[in-house]
């Protein structure tokens, strides 16, 4: 069974900022985050009041990021939010894949406006302008429009995410987002990369797909969401 060490996924965006995406941390001390226009995510080396602090200080009033683990001290001027049960999935090496599409293409900057109303239709408030600098994405167009796409997110040593999954409701049922999943994960096999995804345990939808697909469930993580209060 492929693993998903511990020691870096319990923290995954900490590692991800301080190592593959370093280039994108906004840090203060043993706080860190991306920039609001790339994704809403935040970190800390330990769950401590002075971290928190030190996060507080990265936040613009009213602001709101997550962080994943739930085990969070109460600090002035930051509010603990909603929660979201999340499964960390991993697939497996000899897992064999389907073909990828042959209409995926490379995304890029200039893609960006269709692809944040795309993944609005997904996954409102998680895909922002500047999350396609993230890694790879690819997608499909149908009459000039781009109706399904999947990309790299959170980016660790040797372990690349696979995100940003979704397929237009009127293009669903058709093997995109499988096809796209595979062409992701076959890059990443060629680099001798392990691919892996966090997934809403509320999303059956999307759950099915990966356990049909061959991932593996590791482990269940906690977002929670904090906002700067003041």
């Amino acid at each position: 069974m492929t693993e998903l060490p511990e020691s870096l996924f319990l923290n995954p965006v900490w590692h991800a900022l301080h190592t593959k995406h370093r280039h994108l941390a906004v840090c203060a001390g043993d706080a860190c985050r991306y920039p609001a226009d790339v994704a809403p995510f935040a970190a800390v080396a330990a769950p401590s009041a002075s971290a928190l602090q030190q996060l507080h200080s990265l936040l613009a009033a009213g602001e709101s990021v997550w962080l994943i683990g739930d085990n969070l001290p109460r600090v002035p001027s930051l509010s603990l939010g909603k929660t979201m049960d999340c499964l960390q999935m991993v697939l497996p090496a000899q897992v064999e894949l389907p073909p990828s599409d042959s209409e995926a293409v490379r995304l890029f900057a200039a893609d960006a406006p269709q692809m944040l109303s795309l993944a609005e239709l997904a996954f409102p408030g998680f895909f922002r302008r500047r999350t396609g600098e993230m890694g790879s994405y690819y997608g499909i167009h149908s009459g000039g429009a781009l109706i399904a796409m999947a990309g790299e997110r959170l980016m660790i040593e040797g372990y690349p995410e696979i995100s940003g999954v979704c397929t237009h409701p009127a293009h669903r049922g058709r093997g995109h987002a499988a096809k796209l999943i595979a062409q992701l994960a076959q890059d990443h096999r060629r680099d001798g990369l392990v691919s892996w995804l966090h997934v809403g345990c509320e999303n059956r939808r999307a759950v099915d797909l990966y356990l049909k697909m061959g991932f593996e469930i590791i482990r269940s993580v906690v977002l929670r969401s904090v906002a700067r209060s003041d």
